[in-house]
This record gives C-alpha cells, structure tokens and sequence, in this order.
C-alpha cells in the first residue's frame, strides 16, 4: 500500500522537516534526520523508498548525500528529490549533477512537493513531469555554433525540439526561449538526453534535460505546464 511507503526527509531546519513531514503524511511513512551524515546512516538502516533532502546543510549538504547514496550498490536505485533555496540554475545542475532525480525550489509548494513524491512512489514505473504541448523557435548554442529549432513540448524539467541537426548524448548546450502567453524568456543549459531518428537514421528531433535553470524559470514553467497540459498545442513560433 502507498501508506506503507517509506519517505526520508533529510534537512537540518526542524521548520522544514516539520513543514515536509506534514504535506507528505498521506504519501507515506515518514521518517526524519537532521543533517547529512544521520541522513546517510538512516538511509542505510532503514532502506527508504525515496530521500527529500536540502541541499544547503552545515555537516554533509544535500549535494554529497545524494552521491553517497548513488555510490552505494544497495541505495542507488532510490529516487533523491533535492530541495534548493537558491534561485540560481547552476544550483540546480549541481544537484542533477550529483545525481539527484528532481530539484525543487524552496519555499515549497505543497502541491508541487506531493505530485514530484507520488511520481516516483505511486506507480510501478516512475512517471515522467507533466509536459504541455506548444509550438516556439528556440536558439540553440552547442559550444561551436548558434542555430535554430522548434520546440514541440515542454516540462519543468526539460524540453523536445524538432532540429535535424547531430548531437550526442550527453552533450550540454544552451538554450533560449520565450514561454508563450508570457513575458519570460526562458535560458537554460540542457544535456542531450534522448534522440528522435527517422528509419533512415537521420535525427529528426532532440530530448533535452533542463540542467541550468533558475528558480524564477522553473515555478513559471511548473505553474505554465500544469495550466496547459490538457489544452490545445500553443503557437508562439515568429
């Protein structure tokens, strides 16, 4: 059952691991330690389903809790949600770096903070972020040339556009956008994480995980796609 679940919150302000424990006591047993090295020692005797953990914290911070619990055989498999304070997008890339599997900005939103949980708790296979369909001309800098694409999706963390030019897997490039039906032009770094290829092999179209993304991007983006997602594709391509 769901209840049974075991979620561990690791931050070292009793405010917050209160505030945490209380917007997720339906979505599972909750379990809390005060800082990264007690995070570590619970993790390992307890065998939680998912880690919540600040990433700002005196002892061990969120960043190297997260690769402790990567580097261990037995806790690898275990979704790491990080919680970032810090409004700046390479915050954000140092804790996808570290391998965390979501970052979510502080303050929290209740509702952000059950559905990112629920994603990786709820079902048998971890669903993906809610992404909103919409059509917008984005500027792609791969670290040798400028070009253009057509974005045909997006989420909070990441995009897919439609561009027939190669890149690898793994690449980082840069991004601009603007978020159609608003004043925001979104730039964010993003890693190549996926490639869409016709029969004849040619690349027709890229995946790419938001890693650079600044706090005041990412709440747009989360309340945009969730006002979206069951609407009609927007156009915003000039």
């Amino acid at each position: 059952m769901e209840s049974q679940r075991k979620i561990l919150i690791v931050d070292d302000a009793p405010m917050f691991r209160e505030l945490e424990s209380l917007f997720l006591a339906r979505s599972g047993r909750v379990i809390t330690a005060a800082g990264g090295e007690e995070g570590l020692r619970t993790a390992r005797r307890e065998r939680p389903d998912l880690v919540l953990v600040d990433q700002f914290m005196p002892d061990m911070d969120g960043l190297a809790l997260c690769r402790a619990l990567k580097a261990d055989p037995e806790l690898a498999p275990t979704p790491v949600v990080v919680l970032c304070s810090s409004d700046r997008g390479d915050d954000r890339a140092k804790a996808l770096r570290a391998g965390a599997d979501d970052v979510i900005g502080k303050p929290i939103n209740r509702t952000s903070l059950i559905e990112a949980v629920q994603r990786f708790l709820r079902f048998a296979a971890v669903r993906g972020l809610p992404r909103a369909p919409f059509r917008a001309r984005v500027r792609i800098d791969d670290g040798h040339a400028d070009w253009y694409g057509v974005a045909r999706n997006v989420s909070r963390g990441g995009i897919f556009i439609e561009a027939h030019k190669e890149l690898a897997l793994s690449h980082e490039v840069s991004l601009e956008f603007d978020l159609p039906d608003t004043s925001l032009s979104v730039r964010p770094t993003a890693e190549v994480v996926w490639l869409d290829r016709d029969d004849g092999g040619e690349t027709q179209g890229v995946g790419l995980r938001f890693l650079g993304l600044d706090g005041k991007s990412a709440r747009y983006l989360d309340d945009w796609v969730h006002e979206r997602a069951a609407l009609p594709p927007v156009e915003a391509v000039g």
